[in-house]
C-alpha cells in the first residue's frame, strides 16, 4: 500500500494505538481508525488495521493471560458473535457513518451518566440480558468500525472489576472478535494481499506499544484507571459523533 509520509505517520500513531488497547487499555482502539481515516476511507483502514490487531492479540493474551472474567467471557462471547453476523449481513447496507454515530451517541451519554453518578465501589456479578445487548453491538460496531470499546465499556465499568481483570477482559474478548472477524473482512475484500505488507510493517509498533500498556495499567491507581477510561470514553465519542457529522 503507497502510503505518503503524513500517511506513515498517521498509520504508526494508529497501530500504537491498537497495541495499548491490547495492554488493557480498550478505549485506546477507537482512535485507530478515526486517525487513519484522515489519509483514507475508513473502510480501507478497517481492513488494513485487522491483521495488525490479530498480532498484537497474541501478546495480548500472554500478558492477561491469567487476568480475566470467564463469567463476562461466556456472556459475551456468544454475543459479539451475534453481532459480527449482524455487521456481515448488513455491511452493504447500512453506512458507516450512521454506525459510527450510534457508537458515539452510546459512549457519551455512558460517560456523562458515569461521570455525575457512578461511584466506584464493590464488585458486581455480570448479568446475562445486560450482557447480552451490549455484547451484540460490541461485535457489531467493531465489525464496521473496530469501535467496539464503548458499548464493551458500558456493560463492564459498571461492575467494578479489578483493573487488570477489566483489561484482560477486553483483550481477550477482542482477541476472539479480531480472529471472528477476519474471514468476513476477506470475504468483502476489506483485508487482501495489497494491504498486508503495510500491516504487517505496522504490527512491530502495534506489539512493543501492548508492554507499554500493561505497563501503564499496573501503576495507575484503580479509580484513576476508570476515570481515565470514562473520560477517554467521553473524548473519544465525540469525535466520533464529530466525525459522523462530517462525513
Amino acid at each position: 500500500m503507497d502510503l505518503t509520509v503524513t500517511g506513515w505517520a498517521l498509520a504508526l500513531l494508529a497501530a500504537v494505538m491498537v497495541g495499548l488497547s491490547k495492554g488493557g487499555i480498550p478505549m485506546a482502539a477507537s482512535i485507530s481508525v478515526p486517525v487513519l481515516a484522515m489519509v483514507m476511507d475508513p473502510i480501507t483502514a478497517a481492513g488494513l488495521l485487522l491483521p495488525v490487531y490479530i498480532i498484537a492479540d497474541m501478546f495480548g493474551l500472554w500478558a492477561y493471560r491469567k487476568h480475566f472474567d470467564k463469567r463476562v467471557l461466556v456472556i459475551m462471547v456468544p454475543a459479539t458473535t451475534i453481532g459480527i453476523g449482524i455487521g456481515w449481513a448488513t455491511a452493504e447496507i447500512i453506512p458507516e457513518r450512521w454506525v459510527t454515530l450510534l457508537v458515539g451517541v452510546i459512549g457519551v451519554l455512558f460517560a456523562l451518566n458515569a461521570l455525575l453518578r457512578h461511584r466506584f465501589g464493590a464488585r458486581q456479578e455480570a448479568r446475562v440480558a445486560p450482557g447480552l445487548f451490549w455484547g451484540t453491538i460490541t461485535g457489531f460496531t467493531s465489525f464496521v468500525s473496530h469501535s467496539g470499546a464503548p458499548p464493551y465499556q458500558a456493560y463492564t465499568v459498571p461492575l467494578n472489576l479489578p483493573k487488570q481483570v477489566f483489561a484482560g477482559t477486553a483483550t481477550v474478548l477482542f482477541s476472539y472478535v479480531n480472529l471472528a472477524k477476519l474471514g468476513p473482512y476477506i470475504a468483502l475484500g476489506e483485508v487482501n494481499w495489497h494491504s498486508l505488507g503495510t500491516a504487517l510493517i505496522l504490527a512491530v509498533p502495534a506489539s512493543a506499544a501492548v508492554f507499554l500498556g500493561v505497563w501503564l495499567v499496573k501503576r495507575m491507581p484503580t479509580e484513576i484507571f476508570y476515570k481515565a477510561v470514562i473520560w477517554a470514553l467521553l473524548l473519544i465519542s465525540l469525535k466520533l459523533i464529530q466525525q459522523s457529522v462530517m462525513a
